[in-house]
């Protein structure tokens, strides 16, 4: 007879290649990041047409991340998690090829649209690493993931802008090689970790990008708080798709001085994250240190659109921990208010928020800079980015003091969870 341990027992599997997976592709996004606007700078004539064209390649991405995101896990469902992460592999793979080699403008577009399709598979990973752990260690497994994922894009930008410096194609050829060792090592050494008797039947219904959105939009008990959400996502959206355009127009920076200021954003945001962000709940509570940290953004955009120098960013990167804060304790209140059963179903939900952001500000935020690339670099106007950034965060402050008063929650008090 089969005892209860036994069947308790998860599938065989390979916890350590989902997280290089993870890693490399995160790190393979980082590395590109310092190195992508000045690579379609060569194929085109000005700054101007520069912006625009870097604007609509990180929208197409996103685009392509968006639709593609429930469509591989819906996949991975049926015919498991190891194809699908190996499609994955193999995609991100030729899409660095495809941008090193590209000999022109629309051959960026087709290494965009294969990266965006190849790097929708987060939640497959995060689907292995359940399959391979118990309940009882499954949390760790995700926080694994989660380390992951912050480690590769701490470390992709500082090591794509070092060799952005000696070749704008080296970063591209290296991402290309650790997706290509990856590839190799799971399909020779990674089992699969879905048991055929536990796959379920394709259904076109599960993989609609926007039934997420609409299940949200309908949560009217939590509709301020998800505005809020999304007016964060769609400021930090604007901010990773300028930042580097940003500081190339207005103080020359090259892509190693905009790796070390990447490097600073990532060291800050895991220190707050994984090291503090304990210690601040238990000091203000969730609610207050929502407010502090949007409060914090808020300030540190409007400073980032009227900087006179660059040093001048890293300072206010390391004067704005709190808002790293802002977004975690933000999920924590949405997360108490549904029950244990709609948490899965909401935070993919909040996810599909950040990917809607991921297509829009990209387009929103180039086309500010394009419109300012021809003025003179300390023109207040070339700014526009990250005064809209500044915008977006105070009004998510006003929506959540709002949100937080009309309900009678006290800054100060816990935030009771939902049975």
């Amino acid at each position: 007879m089969t005892s209860s341990a036994t069947l308790a027992k998860p599938p065989s599997g390979n916890l350590n290649f989902v997280l290089i997976c993870v890693f490399i592709d995160m790190l393979g996004i980082g590395l590109i990041v310092p190195v992508l606007p000045n690579l379609v700078g060569t194929f085109v004539a000005d700054r101007e047409q520069q912006a625009l064209w870097y604007g609509v390649l990180g929208s197409t991405f996103g685009l392509m991340q968006f639709l593609f995101m429930p469509l591989v896990g819906a996949l991975s469902d049926r015919i498991g998690r190891r194809p699908v992460l190996l499609y994955s592999m193999g995609g991100m793979c030729i899409n660095f090829l495809a941008t090193a080699w590209a000999p022109n403008l629309a051959c960026l577009f087709i290494g965009r649209i294969i990266g965006g399709a190849s790097s929708a598979s987060m939640s497959v990973a995060s689907a292995y690493a359940s399959d391979v752990s118990t309940p009882e260690n499954r949390a760790k497994s995700f926080g694994k993931i989660g380390a992951a994922f912050g480690f590769g894009f701490i470390c992709g930008p500082m090591l794509g802008g070092l060799l952005g410096n000696m070749g704008l194609h080296l970063p591209f050829y290296l991402a290309a090689a650790l997706s290509a060792g990856n590839f190799v090592y799971g399909w020779f050494a990674v089992p699969e970790s879905l048991p055929r008797e536990r796959r379920t039947p394709f259904q076109w219904t599960r993989v609609n990008p926007f039934g997420a959105l609409l299940r949200l939009v309908r949560r009217t008990d939590i509709r301020g708080l998800v505005v809020v959400y999304a007016l964060v996502a769609f400021a930090q959206m604007t901010l990773q798709s300028t930042w580097v355009l940003y500081t190339t127009f207005r103080f020359n920076w090259t892509p190693g001085d905009n790796g070390i200021a990447l490097f600073c954003v990532g060291v800050c945001s895991i220190v707050v994250q994984a090291g503090l962000l304990a210690r601040l709940i238990r000091r203000f509570g969730e609610v207050r240190l929502s407010l502090i940290g949007l409060a914090s953004g808020a300030v540190t955009y409007f400073l980032y659109a009227i900087a006179t120098h660059g040093w001048m960013m890293y300072v206010f990167i390391v004067c704005n921990l709190l808002s790293f804060a802002a977004g975690p304790a933000l999920q924590g209140i949405l997360s108490k208010s549904s029950s244990p059963r709609e948490q899965g179903e909401l935070m993919g939900s909040l996810q599909s928020v950040s990917s809607i952001g991921l297509i829009i500000m990209p387009l929103v935020g180039a086309q500010l800079l394009r419109v300012a690339s021809h003025l003179p670099p300390l023109d207040w106007r070339m700014g526009g980015p990250f005064f809209l950034c500044a915008a977006m965060q105070a009004a998510a402050l006003l929506v959540a003091h709002r949100y937080f008063r009309r309900r009678g929650i006290p800054e100060t008090a816990p935030v009771a969870e939902q049975a």
